[in-house]
């Protein structure tokens, strides 16, 4: 049982560094797999565990996301499992939002996941195998206010998910998503901390807390693993029960 999972030496790009990123790629080498974590942002890379090994390259391009999945196949012998953990958020309504904070939370969040997951699945369809995860919202489902390019990546994304999933399923290729509830991040922190604002997301949430980086973890390994060979096009909301209220 030391190695239930099977992930033991398995080949991990982890896309988005910092937060949930840098959290998902230390839990994949505390299991033993062997793992790249690709982003833009130096700093987040310079803080990851000693390893991991980091890859500074822009997603919100068809070259990066290309030049990602090439290096960290080259690296790594090969890939195994693609984690998307890339997202931004600006919390505006509708009618303030402007044209560029919508095109870039839909690239950052949605088209990169497009075009990572793209070209991870030509290896993986054509190995035989591979585990892709991405990280949704529960965005995805509830009408937050203030949220609205955010909410449509992530709606967007569970249904690009489930397209993948059904296309590649007989390749041996799963493709599956969780969907955090109100997780402190690097990403969410500044929100949280505005007078009022932790104390009535915790109110909203049946378990009483907000999620940790932690939480995710075992979700996303369980989903990576040869444990979840026969699970895929799934969604799995990790959200202390948000979703049910």
């Amino acid at each position: 049982m030391s190695d239930w999972l099977g992930l033991g030496g398995q080949r991990v790009l982890v896309a988005g560094a910092g937060g949930i990123g840098s959290a998902l790629a230390e839990a994949f080498a505390e299991a033993g797999a062997r793992v790249v974590v690709a982003d833009v942002n130096p700093a987040g890379l310079a803080s990851l565990d000693p390893r991991v090994h980091p890859l500074e390259v822009d997603l919100s391009t068809t070259a990066g996301c290309d030049h990602a999945i090439a290096r960290a196949a080259a690296e790594l012998g090969g890939l195994d499992v693609l984690v998307h953990a890339v997202g931004v958020n600006h919390r505006v309504p509708i009618l303030d939002t402007s044209d560029a904070d919508w095109d870039r939370m839909i690239t950052v969040n949605l088209t990169s996941a497009f075009r990572l997951g793209r070209a991870a699945g030509k290896l993986m369809v054509a190995a035989g195998y591979g585990r892709q995860v991405y990280c949704s919202s529960v965005s995805s489902l509830l009408a937050h206010p203030d949220h609205g390019p955010y909410a449509a990546s992530k709606g967007g994304l569970n249904q690009l998910i489930r397209v993948m999933a059904r296309e590649w399923a007989a390749d041996g290729v799963t493709v599956n998503a969780v969907a955090p509830g109100y997780v402190e991040t690097d990403l969410t922190r500044g929100h949280l901390d505005k007078p009022g604002v932790r104390e009535h997301y915790t109110s909203l949430i049946p378990a009483g807390r907000l999620g940790t980086t932690g939480d995710l973890t075992g979700p996303a390994l369980f989903l990576a693993s040869r444990q979840a060979a026969f699970v895929t096009g799934h969604v799995l909301y990790v959200d202390g029960g948000r979703t049910l209220v």
